[in-house]
């Protein structure tokens, strides 16, 4: 048994020592890490919108209230009582052109007529008594200037005596005096006679003054005047409105308005812009066609706007009952000016931050391009540079999008059909 005891006590030693050996050996193998296998991660999913040109009329918004293209205030020019009123004579009534809507009394004007026709016929009267004595006085002058004529031959022949001359003379000058005076009244009958025929014109106007008729159709307002009342002249009697047009005085500022006259081409203005004024009533919108008719005159020092007047004829006219309520005064309306369709490429405005975009390159990594907008409508903005048809925009949240990253473009259909809503025109809130 000693034998075995020597085996194990060899092997306790040599064992040892050549392990020992063999992680000398392979040590640099030992340190290497383990070959890993290489995992390639899937393209991260971005929506996007294909660009392509879509017609659209670029457009901006604004809002005013409703007034009266026209206003009547009917005011007294005579004084007078007021002795008839129509039955139409009542706030809110409608009324035609030509319609009597009051009387004021005309009898303090008639019976001055009458007093100035009375003066006219005794201006006739004098004038015949003066003509007869002009007659008269005429023949006197003549017979004067014979004899002083003969009285002055005869003292040239020695036969008459200066006493004589000088008495024809002064009979002369007495008949040429009456004369003069004759013709004198007549002259002041004649300034006369055209002081009063001016007076009887201003009665006779006066009269027309006497009846209020409706000069248009109108709606009537205030209504100050009643049977039996007293009014002097100047006294407003009732306010009234005309129906044949309402205009809307919107505020816009100049930027809003210098893309808009560009998009018109050459040569364009404001007033040569579409426009229509839309009213929010519950459930639906109701829109009438407008006209802009004229800018306003001042910008306002606050906002640095100015107010484009837009005109809609014949608002009553174009009313439905239940369906298109009638424009009326202090209706708050949205204007919108339209300038005329053209293609553009159309965007969503949160896609583009800080005049950059992302879009997707043809080998499938984002991309960042600087782009330029031409001006914006609500939530579109219009691209003047940096885009072209056929890009791919990123139209996903940037937060987990990262240039030169591998995306895989999701055409995204919501967002275009909001493009083309827009563009034909849906409701929004434009800048």
């Amino acid at each position: 048994m000693v034998w075995l005891r020597v085996i194990t006590r060899v092997l306790a030693l040599v064992v040892p020592i050549a392990l020992g050996g063999l992680a000398i050996a392979y040590s640099d193998e030992l340190n290497q890490p383990p070959v890993g296998k290489d995992k390639k991660r899937p393209p991260l999913p971005v929506r996007v919108l294909t660009i392509a040109p879509i017609d659209m009329a670029p457009r901006v918004t604004g809002y005013g209230t409703v007034v009266p293209a026209r206003k009547w205030r009917a005011v007294a020019r005579i004084e007078g009582e007021v002795v008839e009123t129509s039955d139409q004579l009542e706030n809110g009534t409608i009324v035609s052109a030509g319609t009597d809507l009051l009387r004021i009394d005309e009898t303090d004007l008639l019976l001055s007529l009458a007093q100035i026709d009375a003066q006219l016929a005794a201006l006739d009267v004098k004038d015949d008594t003066l003509g007869a004595s002009l007659e008269i006085s005429q023949a006197d002058l003549d017979l004067s200037r014979a004899d002083l004529q003969r009285q002055q031959n005869l003292a040239g022949q020695g036969v008459s005596t200066q006493t004589r001359v000088d008495t024809a003379l002064r009979q002369e000058l007495v008949a040429r005096a009456k004369v003069t005076d004759v013709k004198n009244q007549l002259a002041l009958n004649l300034a006369e006679r055209g002081v009063l025929k001016a007076q009887r014109a201003t009665v006779a106007r006066s009269l027309e003054f006497t009846t209020l008729t409706a000069p248009y159709d109108l709606r009537i307002g205030t209504v100050d005047a009643e049977i039996g009342q007293v009014v002097n002249r100047g006294q407003t009697l009732f306010t009234a409105e005309g129906i044949d047009a309402v205009e809307i005085a919107a505020q816009f500022s100049f930027g809003q308005l210098g893309p808009l006259v560009r998009a018109t081409g050459e040569g364009g203005s404001v007033l040569s812009l579409k426009a229509k004024v839309r009213l929010s009533v519950p459930g639906r919108s109701v829109i009438w066609d407008a006209s802009v008719d004229r800018l306003g005159e001042a910008i306002d020092a606050r906002t640095q706007s100015t107010a484009v007047v837009v005109r809609v004829d014949q608002p009553v006219g174009q009313a439905k009952a239940g369906e298109r309520p009638p424009l009326r005064r202090n209706m708050f309306v949205e204007v919108i000016l339209m300038a005329p369709k053209r293609p553009v490429l159309a965007v969503p405005l949160d896609a583009v931050r800080g005049g950059k975009a992302l879009v997707v390159s043809p080998e499938g990594t984002l991309e960042k391009r600087q782009v330029k907008i031409a001006y914006t409508m609500g939530d579109i903005a219009v691209i003047s540079d940096g885009l072209t048809e056929g890009d791919k925009l990123v139209v996903t949240d940037p937060s987990i999008a990262v240039p030169g990253m591998k995306v895989k473009p999701v055409e995204d259909k919501s967002v275009a059909q909001q493009i083309a809503k827009a563009a034909a025109g849906g409701k929004g809130n434009s800048k």
